[in-house]
């Protein structure tokens, strides 16, 4: 409890609040692949050869790490999905 309320003062500076909203939409997008790759049954390897990019590329996705978008939608893609960006 007493890390959300950490985190609740710590977002009344403009700057962490940014910072803090950034990451948790990148890992949303990481549990998002995780979760449409098992939904596949693909392991990391497994998914990387369908979307001819590399296993250590789907590992750091999942991670979190950045990526483009053309990346995502080769993965999207290879999952026989369709990359969706919505701005609400």
């Amino acid at each position: 409890m007493m890390i959300k309320k950490l985190i609740e003062e710590k977002k009344k500076d403009k700057d962490f609040a940014e910072a803090y909203d950034r990451e948790g939409r990148k890992l949303e997008t990481a549990v998002a692949l995780y979760h449409a790759r098992e939904e596949a049954g693909l392991t990391q390897a497994e998914l990387a050869q369908k979307a001819h990019t590399t296993q250590s590329t789907i590992a750091r996705i999942e991670r979190g790490d950045n990526v483009s978008f053309d990346k995502l939608d080769d993965i999207a893609r290879a999952l026989g999905k369709k990359l969706v960006v919505e701005f609400a």
